[in-house]
């Protein structure tokens, strides 16, 4: 299988222009984005709103609609333009008859990948565009589900940086270091090699160096660092698909499927809390490698990277209690359950092994 080909482009109608972008071709796009930069360009290509299946994440009931719209389209490839949303819903599309969400992430049925995907990422945090990963929520257990198949690999990532510019702050905020959890958590990963590291290093310093940046400059200055803060999701997105994430995404899925918080804001709730636990159990293993690398970029002890690190990314995004989002405390041995049962991929990724009884403690802390 293949692996994706990245390119990058200064705007939009190099892109068009480059991949003959017409007739045959399925566009998943927001409807706001493409309106502004794909509008005046007269495409012949079937376009579809994201937002006709609803806000938020990918659930199994939007899939499916997207799967019966496209089974109507007869196209024959497919250009999700997005963020991690976008993208993961339309993995699934290049699949031959694909028509249940949960047949295909159940492996239910043959999952054969007949029709090309290119992938244009819109924020700078999932790694999507380069990932063999797609997510949704399955809503009959409120919690999230992985499927992770080569089929799924884009053919095609394309960078356009422009096409953040339109991106809210907080949105920005939540996909960046989301980026940054991706780079970490794959750097600690016992598949990790030394390729992988190399990424995932390069990605820790390009955003943490950026996030330094804006927080000096102000919010405005990012608009100079998009195609850094691009390229560093980009990096991040190839490491963790190739060594993986691990705890901290594991204890974000029952956050995320229960309460609809966003991927990365839920992520950024439990990151600095697991690598401190990490630090805590065994301080000598390759924790201490990173905490160094850490402590240089932010020119602190080692002893006071989690602490530095809060206070940077706080000023970055702020964060906020469990309950602030309407968790309520029986759902902390639910949560730590659910994350035993169900996310056993991305535990098994984790630099250390979390009891269930350990899960509960840091949802206890955090709540």
């Amino acid at each position: 299988m293949e692996k994706t080909d990245i390119k990058k482009f200064n705007n939009t109608k190099e892109f068009i222009e480059e991949f003959k972008i017409g007739e045959g071709d399925f566009i998943l796009v927001s409807k706001g984005l493409y309106e502004k930069y794909f509008n005046q360009i007269d495409l012949k290509a079937t376009v579809i709103y994201k937002n006709k299946y609803g806000n938020g994440e990918p659930t199994d009931i939007m899939m499916d609609n997207l799967l019966e719209d496209f089974n109507n389209s007869n196209c024959t490839r497919i250009i999700a333009i997005g963020g991690g949303t976008v993208i993961d819903m339309a993995k699934i599309l290049v699949l031959k008859n694909g028509k249940s969400t949960e047949d295909i992430f159940y492996k239910r049925v043959p999952l054969e990948k007949v029709r090309p995907l290119i992938a244009i990422p819109t924020t700078c945090g999932t790694g999507s565009e380069v990932s063999n990963i797609s997510v949704t929520e399955m809503t009959k257990l409120n919690t999230k589900m992985g499927l992770a198949i080569d089929e799924l690999y884009p053919d095609y990532a394309v960078l356009i940086p422009e096409l953040l510019t339109d991106l809210p702050d907080k949105f920005f905020a939540a996909s960046a270091i989301d980026a940054l959890i991706h780079a970490i958590e794959s750097y600690m990963s016992p598949k990790a090699t030394i390729y992988t590291e190399l990424y995932s290093k390069e990605a820790i310093n390009m955003i943490l160096e950026g996030f330094q940046k804006i927080v000096q400059n102000g919010k405005e200055s990012r608009i100079t660092m998009h195609d850094k803060f691009l390229t560093a999701s980009n990096l991040a997105g190839i490491a963790f698909n190739n060594a993986g994430n691990g705890a901290v995404h594991a204890m974000s899925s029952p956050l995320s499927g229960k309460y609809h918080v966003s991927h990365g804001e839920a992520n950024y709730q439990f990151f600095t809390a697991v690598f401190k636990e990490y630090t805590e159990k065994n301080p000598t293993g390759k924790i201490n490698v990173l905490n160094k690398y850490l402590s240089t970029i932010l020119n602190c002890d080692i002893n006071d990277v989690y602490i530095k690190l809060e206070e940077l990314l706080d000023k970055i995004m702020v964060r906020k209690n469990l309950k602030e989002y309407g968790m309520k405390e029986e759902d902390i041995e639910d949560f730590a359950e659910s994350v035993i049962k169900n996310q056993q991929r991305l535990l098994s990724q984790a630099y250390i092994k979390f009891t269930k009884e350990e899960l509960e403690d840091i949802y206890r802390g955090l709540f």
